[in-house]
């Protein structure tokens, strides 16, 4: 067992290690937000998405966030007042109001809410022939990935495997594959194929619990026209979001009329634990959620760089102060939000607000095609949303 706690470590030392060179392993050069809209006064489209692929290679899988918590503190501490870590593995950035302003005592302090966890999935039970069986992580469907490379977080390291369902020229003395020709794929038909035995995973510290992340070769954000697609921008684009919105607070020289708490929360996609812990020891009013708004005719949401004002969603109301604020400000700002009420959906702020530790909530999203999937966003959009944060947090109550 002690062995095993110090592989674990040192796999810890290196996952960090390996999320803070990320950006030279893979050839990008990804310069920090806060020095862009220190050279220029604004915060780059490019810059954005950049920032956005090193977040999303890094592996984030729930209760597992550790690469891309170190990335979000590395660029809090560029723009933040003060930035830590709290006993949820959340990571905090707070920017200090003006205290000096006399309307200061009448603005709430605000609590911004990005998520850093990711859908995966984990170890159920070591087969005897070395395969994995695996459940969901989080909210992502068996048939969505498909047969795919994944990389298993062993407690000696990171492992090769491939997501399988066997092969497609067989009978049903088959019944995986043969399901898959006529019915739903579903989690029980698919194994992790390793090549390795049983005791050689038991030694590399393979076992129930053990999460299991797409691998990175398949996390390279692909273009498409006036689109990027890739995995994960659910959550990793609205922390790009929040974090840009941080650097043009920061550039405008003004401080916000009330503290403001960055918060890149833990294990959003299994219940917002990490939100309902941060929401319940720190101090504010507001909690607004930033995240990604799906793009469906039922909605009569539209995938272009507008921000979506969320006023409702599966889980309760949101607080219609702070939607119809958004929207003034976005307008002000000559953008055309968009407005929804969200089905089979639930956010950091709404399941805050639900257990009553909240006392107001919001959520801007970034318009999103395919959520929980292989996802599309509009590359202006990172940036709309960043202006219309900054605007808020700025001034979250009008004259």
């Amino acid at each position: 067992m002690g062995r095993t706690i110090s592989l674990r470590r040192d796999f810890l030392k290196t996952a960090l290690a390996t999320a803070g060179i990320m950006t030279v392993e893979h050839g990008f050069s990804v310069r920090s937000l806060s020095a862009q809209s220190r050279n220029t006064g604004n915060v780059n489209t490019e810059e954005m998405v950049s920032l956005l692929q090193e977040l999303i290679y890094a592996r984030g899988p729930v209760g597992q966030e550790e690469e891309v918590r170190v990335i979000c503190e590395r660029e809090m501490k560029k723009t933040c007042d003060e930035v830590w870590i709290d006993e949820a593995g959340n990571a905090i950035g707070l920017i200090r109001g003006d205290k000096k302003n006399k309307d200061s005592e009448k603005a709430p302090i605000v609590r911004v809410m990005a998520h850093m966890d990711e859908n995966a999935m984990m170890v159920k039970r070591v087969n005897s022939d070395g395969t994995l069986r695996v459940k969901n992580l989080g909210g992502i469907r068996a048939g969505v990935l498909g047969q795919t490379p994944v990389e298993i977080l062993a407690d000696s390291g990171i492992l090769p495997g491939v997501l399988s369902i066997g092969p497609l020229h067989t009978s049903k003395e088959t019944p995986g594959p043969q399901a898959s020709r006529t019915e739903a794929i579903e989690w029980g038909d698919l194994y992790i194929f390793t090549r390795k035995s049983a005791d050689e995973l038991y030694a590399a510290g393979v076992h129930a619990g053990t999460k299991v992340v797409i691998a990175r070769e398949r996390r390279k954000i692909f273009e498409i026209d006036d689109c990027i697609g890739g995995y994960f921008m659910d959550d990793r684009a609205a922390i790009v979001i929040s974090l840009g919105a941080a650097a043009l607070l920061k550039a405008s020289g003004k401080k916000p009329a009330n503290d403001v708490y960055f918060v890149m929360t833990t294990q959003e996609e299994i219940g917002a634990i990490g939100a309902s812990y941060a929401a319940r020891k720190l101090p504010g009013t507001i909690t607004l959620a930033v995240d990604v708004g799906p793009v469906a005719n039922e909605y009569k949401t539209e995938l272009t760089p507008e921000p979506i004002v969320v006023y409702g969603d599966a889980v309760g109301v949101y607080s219609k102060s702070v939607s119809d604020r958004l929207l003034d400000l976005a307008k002000g700002l000559g953008m055309e939000p968009q407005t929804a009420v969200w089905e089979s959906y639930g956010s950091d702020a709404t399941i805050s607000k639900k257990y009553g530790q909240s006392a107001l909530s919001g959520l801007l999203c970034i318009a999103t095609e395919n959520t929980h999937g292989y996802e599309i966003i509009p590359r202006d959009g990172l940036l709309t949303c960043a202006r219309l944060l900054a605007e808020y947090v700025k001034a979250p109550v009008g004259d």
